[in-house]
């Protein structure tokens, strides 16, 4: 019987998961090199979503210390597709595990990093420290990491498109065009990237918002007051994309899960997501 990929992936998200990678990692403190590594390992918690780098203790240049565990640590659980189980968020705080492990301060001459590793209780990642990806500065190889380590098995796609994109909210058309670039996201709603020029940014607030991505790099956002949901992001752009997605450079995408997207005159319906609004007000 035929095994649907995205079904067998979400089987494992239950499963303590690792992958050794071959890319050079260094790890900063304020400038001082904590760790210096070929024999890094990504490690992805039970019911994580993202990975974390952990590195052998033999190759950190700090000392570790134990730590207490962290009360106060934050989950944030979210669903990937309607129907699919919850997940841990990246969102999460480190210090908040799903696997048996020894919480551990990290300490540099530039100070401690309470709570900033953790040494799993597993054989197969024994001598191996997990490290707060929050608390340092990243390098694979000479290239700054940006949100969290990059996923080998997560990628994206931009493609030019000549399909008819029309966005509207509360009845009101916000977008249109027939140039869009589609960006395809491993286990993620395909996203419509606009050019600017085609998106009415006379009716739209920019937003505090910053977020960063692994793949994509850092946006800003847009919300549209008249819908009764002031502050509410509907669309972003990447000013300076990561190389991965200089295609969308510039270009306007909308929540597919906050309007109503028309795509070659046929309505789409709104995907469950992360960026669901009934699961972002939980």
């Amino acid at each position: 019987m035929a095994t649907l990929m995205t079904r067998y992936v979400m089987g494992q998200m239950g499963e303590l998961r690792y992958q050794p990678t071959a890319k050079r990692i260094r790890v900063l403190a304020d400038g001082e090199t904590v760790a210096d590594t070929t024999r890094a390992v990504l490690v992805w918690e039970p019911k994580r979503v993202t990975p974390q780098y952990a590195v052998p203790a033999a190759d950190l240049q700090a000392d570790l210390a134990d730590a207490p565990r962290d009360d106060d640590a934050r989950e944030v659980r979210v669903v990937i597709s309607a129907g699919g189980p919850p997940v841990v968020d990246p969102r999460s705080s480190f210090g908040f595990h799903t696997v048996d492990g020894q919480p551990l301060t990290v300490r540099t001459s530039r100070g401690d990093r309470i709570g900033a590793g953790y040494r799993l209780t597993d054989p197969d990642l024994d001598g191996l420290v997990v490290l707060d990806f929050d608390a340092f500065d990243w390098l694979e190889e000479e290239e700054p990491l940006v949100a969290h380590p990059r996923d080998p098995f997560h990628r994206i796609d931009v493609r030019r498109s000549t399909r008819r994109v029309q966005v509207q909210l509360a009845g009101v058309v916000l977008a249109e065009s027939e140039r869009p670039s589609l960006l395809f996201e491993t286990m993620l709603p395909e996203r419509f990237y606009l050019p600017a020029e085609d998106v009415r940014f006379d009716l739209l607030t920019p937003t505090d918002t910053a977020t960063s991505c692994a793949y994509k790099g850092t946006a800003r956002y847009w919300s549209y007051a008249p819908a009764g949901a002031a502050g509410v992001d509907i669309c972003w752009q990447y000013p300076e994309p990561l190389d991965d997605a200089d295609k969308i450079r510039g270009m306007v995408a909308f929540f597919n899960e906050r309007v109503d997207l028309t795509v070659d005159g046929v309505p789409r319906e709104r995907p469950v997501s992360p960026w669901s609004r009934r699961q972002d007000s939980s």
